[in-house]
């Protein structure tokens, strides 16, 4: 297979009999070139399929424009949604997602970063994973910027931005309270994230003050399939719960399915089902989801705009708020 040859702005500058340096100038958007020069190196460049090598006009500026993207679970509709929103705000800042696909084990996060380093990333968005503080300070060091989004751990340097999981989950159980809901459950995956974990621990906390005795289930991965089977052990109990928190929504549409199609029960009435992430999925007709949605738009826009700054701010956290969502899976709503 033949090599690429890629025409260089040395080639378009012998081709419009003009320097080297107008044709920088015609590419660089607000540069001072006269309008008979820009023409003939445009004309040049068209005739000879010319395109401006961003990377290696970023790397003598000592910026790539790169910004990785760590996650897991891609194909899952919260985590699909969130990357195409930062992939979108990054674009309108020209920076340009670079999506490095691991999993949730710290080591697999803090090889990715070493490799983000390596490509001279501008900076790291880290939704899976924790990295080791070691690895993060050698981000800092070289000068990576770093976003923790749903992290549980403080990092020196890096952007924290966070969902308050642990109030959302004291709405949820409010929600119940109010609907008259007296014996609650909490569905779980056993993925044990940062998230999960808080919306588990709000839950609970929220039904404690309140002298409810909370059944929780654990399994699988956060899909709809353990949703399924979290439904199938919970209410075979022998005191069956009036209420179900999930963990998020596709584990949601599982209990919901199981309980109206295996259980004959009927949601609301039945049983009160609520979730949390507001997928697509949540709104369809089949399910008319009760949920929470996480502000997508505003994480991207909270990442994105503090990347863009010319300097580093004070201020490294954010905590930000989920909305609930009322549809028809929780009485009263």
């Amino acid at each position: 297979m033949s090599r690429k040859v890629f025409v260089s702005a040395k080639d378009v500058a012998e081709r419009a009999g003009v320097s080297r340096s107008a044709v920088s100038r015609t590419f660089t958007p607000g540069a001072s070139v006269a309008d008979e020069t820009r023409k003939r190196v445009v004309e040049a460049a068209e005739a000879l399929g010319y395109h401006v090598n961003h990377l290696a006009r970023g790397l003598m500026r000592n910026e790539s424009g790169l910004v990785c993207l760590i996650v897991s679970e891609i194909d899952t509709p919260y985590r699909a949604n969130l990357i195409r929103e930062l992939s979108r705000q990054l674009q309108n800042v020209s920076k340009i997602a670079m999506l490095i696909n691991t999993d949730r084990a710290d080591k697999n996060v803090d090889d990715a970063l070493r490799l983000a380093i390596s490509y001279r990333a501008d900076a790291s968005i880290v939704l899976s994973g924790m990295p080791d503080k070691s690895i993060t300070d050698l981000c800092v060091k070289s000068g990576q910027r770093l976003v923790l989004i749903n992290r549980d751990e403080q990092r020196e340097g890096a952007l924290m931005i966070n969902l308050n999981d642990r109030d959302a989950a004291r709405r949820a159980f409010i929600a119940f309270l109010r609907a008259g809901c007296r014996s609650m459950a909490f569905a779980n995956s056993d993925a044990g994230t940062p998230s999960l974990v808080a919306r588990e621990q709000g839950f609970c906390e929220a039904a404690r003050e309140h002298g409810v005795e909370v059944v929780i289930e654990r399994f699988g991965p956060t899909r709809y399939q353990s949703g399924v089977t979290l439904a199938q052990r919970l209410l075979t109990r022998e005191k069956r719960p009036d209420a179900i928190f999930c963990a998020n929504d596709l584990l949601a549409c599982g209990v919901m399915d199981t309980a109206r199609h295996q259980f004959k029960l009927s949601v609301p009435d039945d049983l009160c089902v609520l979730g949390f992430d507001d997928i697509e999925q949540s709104s369809w007709s089949s399910y008319h989801l009760t949920t929470f949605a996480q502000p997508v738009e505003k994480i991207a826009q909270k990442a994105v705009s503090w990347l863009a700054q010319p300097s580093l701010t004070d201020d490294h956290s954010c905590k930000l708020t989920a909305e609930l969502i009322w549809r028809g899976s929780v009485r009263g709503g």
